[in-house]
């Protein structure tokens, strides 16, 4: 099997159903997106966890192929437009709670970095509210439907992925680092 198809070279793409859609279109931007963010999870999980980080970025990763999906599928009755619901916030805010009660509570402003691993986790924090911001955006595109549990659903993981990087730090034992403004 070829991994190109030459079906793209007109800057056209495919998504769920017939539909073909030019490569920078709003859906397309957000899911790429959603990728993207899933991309550097795997960079992260790639450098070495711990276990229990480990494990939940790796349901993370599922997670994300669950809302590209949902993004790739614009009809509403479509199998996977809504893909992501209550649940899957409600298991985020659950992960973002013991976590936060893991780590000390924040006295300042903090600078992405420390460990490695939570730099990573930085970096994915700041793709995921692009994707978050580009979800909204298509989200008021006319004609779209974009189920709300995807923008909250990003919206809360941006949460965790900043309390996974601060408690990387804390495992790792090194010092979150803070920020100092100018005097």
């Amino acid at each position: 099997m070829k991994i190109y198809t030459k079906t793209g070279d007109e800057g056209l793409t495919g998504v769920l159903g017939s539909q073909r859609l030019r490569k920078d279109d709003a859906r397309i931007e957000a899911y790429g997106t959603v990728d993207e963010l899933n991309a550097v999870l795997g960079l992260a999980r790639a450098g070495g966890l711990d276990p229990s980080a480990d494990a939940l970025a790796a349901q993370l990763q599922d997670d994300l192929f669950n809302v590209g999906a949902a993004l790739a599928d614009p009809n509403p009755e479509g199998r996977f437009h809504n893909q992501i619901n209550d649940a899957h916030v409600a298991r985020l805010e659950a992960a973002i709670d013991a976590l936060v009660d893991e780590v000390e509570p924040m006295r300042s402003f903090i600078l992405p970095g420390g460990s490695l691993p939570a730099a990573q986790f930085h970096l994915a924090r700041t793709v995921c509210r692009r994707a978050e911001r580009l979800v909204v955006h298509l989200a008021h595109q006319p004609g779209e439907h974009v189920p709300s549990a995807l923008i909250i659903y990003l919206n809360r993981l941006s949460d965790l992925l900043f309390v996974l990087a601060r408690a990387v730090n804390h495992r790792a034992g090194v010092a979150d680092v803070p920020w100092k403004p100018s005097p």
